[in-house]
Formats: structure tokens, C-alpha cells, sequence
């Protein structure tokens, strides 16, 4: 207790992290023992120690963004191996290059839903993307395009995963556990875009599609960008008609072809729980 009655804060985590810095030379002190827990790599890294590390992946991006004032997204999934169309002559097939003008289009749709968060002050309608390559670069870009924010969810993997240029720095994130990353896309979206893709795209696609179905989470404005694309790959109608969905879980999503449609779409959308 101070001469004026307040009391000493307590001394914070970060002071002792540096002083235990200046350790000095001895067996006890060099100890792994002896390391501070939450600075102590080899420790956090234990296999009992899954919760802690699920915990702190879903606290780090909740508290940036909360602290940013974010409040609400626009989710953006896509393929990474989808081109640019001034490099599509470089796609590894020939449907991928016929695919590109996605990228142009996921782009101009990035840029017209941050117009409208510009107008929030980077509030609301947010664009969040897996922060890779291909559409999601995209995504990014689009945001830049308008002057606004957006928001990279990256993921460690063996390939093809690393941050584009586009995702504002201070909110380009990094995960190593799937199921955390995907909470984060999902727990502000306002409406889900989905462009053709591969397997990271479905799986992104289905597990939204199936937490509204379950009614885990409300119903948004969700966009399948290509029609023919999705038609192609997946028999819709042979799900219902096998009674594995319900004839109303089509209604779940709407196909797009354009930007300007999805919007369209995002600004006649009525909430059905309402």
C-alpha cells in the first residue's frame, strides 16, 4: 500500500520474462526446470499440453480482432492453385487456366463488400480469407484495392501455404490446428463466398454448409460463385433425392456467376430465425 492509499500493481509477466533472461551461470539455473512455464518452448510444446495450445490459438486472433473492433466478416474460400489471369498460361492444367477469371471476379467482389466496410470505419463486412495464394490472394487484394482491411488465416503446411502480400499485416494470422482456424471464419460471418477449389475449398464448404443445417450457426447469405463448376462436381439434387439431405438444405445456398450478383444477393438477404 502506497502513502495514498493505492495499492502496487502486481508486477507483470513480462518483467519477469526479461529478468529471468539474466539467469545466472549455474547447473540449476541452465535446468529446463528452472525456465518460466509460459516461456518454456519444450514445455508448451508436451502432448498434455493440447488444451493450453488449443486455447491460446483461439484467444490470440479473438483479442487482435476484438481489439480492432471488428464485428462482423465476409468469408472468402477458394482454391490457391486458381491463377491470376495474366499468369494463367503458368497453371499447371488447362481447366485451371480456364478457372482464372475467378480470380478476377473473387477480386472485384472483395473490393465492393470493403467499400461498404470503409463506411464502418473497417467495422463491419470484413473480408476473411485463408490468406494463401489464388483466390484468397484475391480476397486480400480486392480489400487493398478499396482502401479497406482484410483478414489472413494461414495455416503450417507442407505446400503451396504461405502469406500473400494483401492481408493487412497486423491481421494476417498463423494456425497449426484446423478445427481453431476454422471457428475463427466463421464465428463474425455475415455471408460465406465460396469459388471453385479443391479439397481445403469443399471441406471449408461442407463443414459451414453443415453447422447451418444443424442450426450451430445462423443462416447468411452463402454463395457458390460458378455454377457449372459445382454442378459438375457434385450431384446436388441426388443428395436430396437419396433422402441423405432434406429438399430445403438446397435453399441453404445460392449459385453466382458475378460480384455485383452476390451482392445483390447479400443486400435482399432476410434473416429466416428473425
Amino acid at each position: 500500500m502506497t502513502d495514498d492509499g493505492r495499492t502496487h500493481p502486481l508486477r507483470d509477466s513480462q518483467q519477469d520474462f526479461e529478468a529471468a533472461q539474466h539467469r545466472p551461470d549455474t547447473a540449476q539455473a541452465r535446468a529446463p526446470a528452472y525456465r518460466l512455464a509460459f516461456a518454456d518452448t519444450d514445455f508448451l510444446m508436451r502432448e498434455e499440453l493440447r488444451p493450453v495450445r488449443l486455447q491460446l490459438e483461439l484467444l490470440k486472433p479473438e483479442l487482435v480482432m476484438a481489439e480492432r473492433g471488428i464485428q462482423s466478416t465476409v468469408v472468402l474460400f477458394g482454391g490457391a492453385r486458381i491463377p491470376e489471369p495474366a499468369h494463367k498460361d503458368q497453371a499447371r492444367t488447362e481447366t485451371l487456366a480456364g478457372l482464372a477469371h475467378y480470380y478476377d471476379e473473387a477480386r472485384r467482389f472483395a473490393r465492393l463488400v470493403t467499400e461498404r466496410s470503409v463506411e464502418s470505419y473497417g467495422k463491419d463486412y470484413v473480408i476473411v480469407t485463408g490468406g494463401g495464394p489464388g483466390v484468397m490472394e484475391a480476397g486480400n487484394r480486392g480489400a487493398q484495392d478499396a482502401g479497406g482491411i482484410s483478414i489472413g488465416l494461414n495455416i503450417v503446411l507442407p505446400h503451396e501455404q504461405r502469406p500473400n502480400i494483401y492481408v493487412t499485416p497486423d491481421l494476417c494470422f498463423n494456425f497449426h490446428y484446423f478445427a481453431v482456424r476454422k471457428m475463427h471464419f466463421l464465428m463474425r460471418a455475415r455471408a460465406v463466398a465460396v469459388f471453385p477449389g479443391g479439397f481445403g475449398t469443399l471441406d471449408e464448404m461442407f463443414e459451414s454448409l453443415t453447422l447451418i443445417q444443424t442450426r450451430r450457426m445462423r443462416p447468411v447469405p452463402f454463395l457458390l460463385f460458378g455454377e457449372a463448376f459445382w454442378r459438375r462436381i457434385i450431384n446436388w439434387d441426388a443428395l436430396a433425392d437419396a433422402g441423405t439431405i432434406a429438399a430445403e438444405d438446397l435453399h441453404l445456398f445460392r449459385f453466382v456467376e458475378t460480384a455485383e450478383e452476390a451482392m445483390a444477393v447479400i443486400d435482399a438477404w432476410e434473416d429466416p430465425c428473425l
